[in-house]
Formats: structure tokens, sequence, C-alpha cells
């Protein structure tokens, strides 16, 4: 697909077209990695998707116990 760039300002930049935005859910930014003679434009993943759920489902289960203590015994506290 060819595409122009284009005038933002002082930069450049390119359009994407509606189909493509709605095809690869594509919103306000994207990850753009560059390899070896080519631009490669990604979606961002969201971090930490669906660890909301996860926390409570293990919660439920009884399976968020701390794994190490959080206070130690050799801890001084003013």
């Amino acid at each position: 697909m060819e595409v122009q760039i284009i005038s933002i300002g002082n930069s450049k930049g390119i359009r994407l077209p509606k189909t493509i935005l709605e095809k690869y859910n594509l919103d306000d930014k994207l990850e753009l990695e560059m390899k070896d003679d080519c631009i490669v434009l990604k979606p961002l993943k969201t971090p930490r998707l669906g660890w909301d759920e996860a926390f409570k489902k293990m919660n439920a289960q009884k399976d968020d116990e701390l794994l190490i203590p959080d206070v130690f015994e050799d801890e001084e506290f003013e």
C-alpha cells in the first residue's frame, strides 16, 4: 500500500486509512520498531491486561499468600 508523507507542523507523518485502524484495533498510540531497512508499526500491548481479574481469582482460591514475609525478624522499626 502506498501512503503519502504529509507535513504536520515542523514534523512529517502518514495517514492510516480508517479500515486499517479498525482492522488492527489501533487507537491513539503505536509501537514503532525499526528492523533492517523497514519501519514496523504495531498496536501497543496493554501492560498488565487481565491482571485485575487474575488477582481476584487468586484471592477467591486463597492462592495469594505472601511467598516471603513482608517484615523480617531482624528488622528494627522506630
